[in-house]
């Protein structure tokens, strides 16, 4: 397993890897025209590029290499904190997205995306940490939890006209992970 920084190289492996694990983590929830629109938006490489050619953010992708060939399989997203939620201040970082491949978790790759986004948030010091998560992933809530997360919010997740409830995990400004 390595981790390292996505590039603008990485764009098309990068897209069909957010599209491919968002699929299969939430594509049952939703209306085709819904999770098509969102999918278009989200990820397209107009918006992909915007993030990758933001400094404020970082996509660390996570490859797993065999004979030789590495592959992606995973990947996190980190950056400054746009949720909505009344304690967040400037300066707050985020974890937006933190994906991986069905097959793939479970193995440690998880932890060690984590670990390396929140270092890389907290490079400059201590910060008060944000992400939100789906009310139905309780998976991923214990994940985020024992990184230090707790549940302080909620607010509305859109996929086209779709209104899902995602709850707001904050981390105090503790240090590093």
């Amino acid at each position: 397993m390595r981790i390292r920084p996505a590039t603008r190289d990485d764009l098309p492996v990068l897209r069909d890897l957010s599209i491919e694990t968002f699929c299969q983590t939430f594509a049952h929830l939703y209306d085709p025209e819904d999770l098509k629109s969102f999918l278009a938006g989200t990820y397209s490489d107009a918006a992909l590029c915007a993030l990758l050619d933001d400094p404020a953010n970082l996509f660390l992708l996570c490859e797993d290499t065999e004979e030789g060939v590495s592959t992606a399989v995973g990947y996190v997203l980190a950056g400054p904190c746009d949720l909505e939620h009344e304690q967040v201040r400037p300066g707050d970082g985020e974890i937006k997205r933190l994906y991986l491949r069905r097959t793939h978790q479970g193995g440690g790759r998880g932890a060690a995306l984590m670990s390396a986004a929140m270092q890389w948030l907290l490079a400059e010091g201590p910060r008060t940490l944000w992400l939100g998560v789906w009310e139905n992933n309780v998976g991923a809530q214990r994940f985020y939890q024992r990184f230090g997360f707790e549940e302080v919010g909620d607010h509305v997740f859109l996929v086209g006209t779709h209104e899902d409830r995602d709850l707001i995990y904050r981390r105090p400004a503790v240090g590093h992970p």
